[in-house]
């Protein structure tokens, strides 16, 4: 007899890419998302016996991405990645639950004569839109979304200063630096029933408003006011997580050339960086 056991599993297929292109007389949409499928069921023999009459191939799966894709009209990552959950479970009694993870890459269209052109894009930032979707036997359907890659900067109105010293510390307070951050933020929907896209821009929007116009007095704070703002603009989020690592810009010293340097002339650093992580729910 086994001394162990089989306490957790899941399997899928990871990084999925898929380009859709969708055809109108007026011109095309493009979506381009990277998808991950993964799946917690029955398998336990698989494991302990390497019996797989019960596995799905991860290879099924990413035909399964594409053929899901030709018939969706899904034009968010969150209506697709539904579909996409709903299909796999209504074919494989085995899978207890299935989780679709989705990173959206952002083209924008491209325009020529001050006008978008109908049938071309350019890609715009290396921002990407995060969505996970999760349905068990129950019908209980999980959604979170969010943003990851979203690079921000302040050059007035930030400040750090007043923080714990001791034999070590070497920082000098700043009443006026350079705040640098790359954005992740994920939120959780208490409603589902909702416009998606509607919702993300205007979280989005909230989140770069606040960014903007926040005296900051720690990137803690500003990050803090951020995820307030964006729960009270936005009623079916019922928290959010954002991650803001403290992309340094130092001042370099000109003294040795014979000139100042008046908080302008900078060298930014990517590591090593600060970095600040919060969530922050509804009461």
């Amino acid at each position: 007899m086994s001394n162990v056991e089989l306490v957790a599993n899941r399997y899928g297929k990871h990084r999925v890419r898929l380009m859709k292109v969708t055809r109108h007389p007026h011109g095309n949409e493009v979506f381009e998302w990277t998808v991950q499928v993964l799946l917690k069921g029955d398998f336990e023999t698989v494991h302990t016996l390497g019996d797989n009459s019960k596995v799905l191939a991860t290879d099924t799966m990413k035909n399964t991405v594409y053929s899901v894709a030709r018939t969706s009209k899904a034009s968010t990552p969150e209506v697709y990645a539904t579909e996409l959950v709903d299909f796999i479970l209504s074919r494989n009694p085995q899978v207890s639950s299935a989780n679709v993870n989705i990173e959206a890459h952002l083209w924008k269209r491209l325009r020529v004569d001050g006008k978008d052109h109908p049938d071309t894009f350019m890609r715009g930032s290396a921002e990407v839109q995060t969505t996970h979707v999760e349905r068990g036997r129950d019908g209980v359907l999980h959604v979170t979304s969010g943003l990851s890659g979203l690079n921000l900067l302040k050059t007035a109105n930030s400040a750090f200063a007043g923080f714990l010293r001791d034999s070590l510390t070497t920082l000098p307070d700043t009443q006026d630096r350079v705040f640098g951050t790359v954005v992740q933020a994920e939120w959780v929907y208490s409603d589902t029933n909702i416009d998606f896209d509607a919702v993300r821009a205007t979280t989005r929007e909230t989140l770069l408003k606040t960014f903007a116009n926040h005296v900051s007095l720690s990137v803690q704070q500003t990050l803090y006011q951020m995820a307030e703002d964006a729960i009270n603009a936005v009623p079916a989020i019922s928290e959010i997580e954002i991650a803001m690592p403290n992309k340094h810009c130092l001042l370099i010293d000109l003294s040795r050339f014979g000139q100042d340097n008046p908080n302008e002339i900078f060298v930014p650093t990517d590591e090593p960086h600060g970095y600040i992580e919060a969530r922050i729910r509804r009461k």
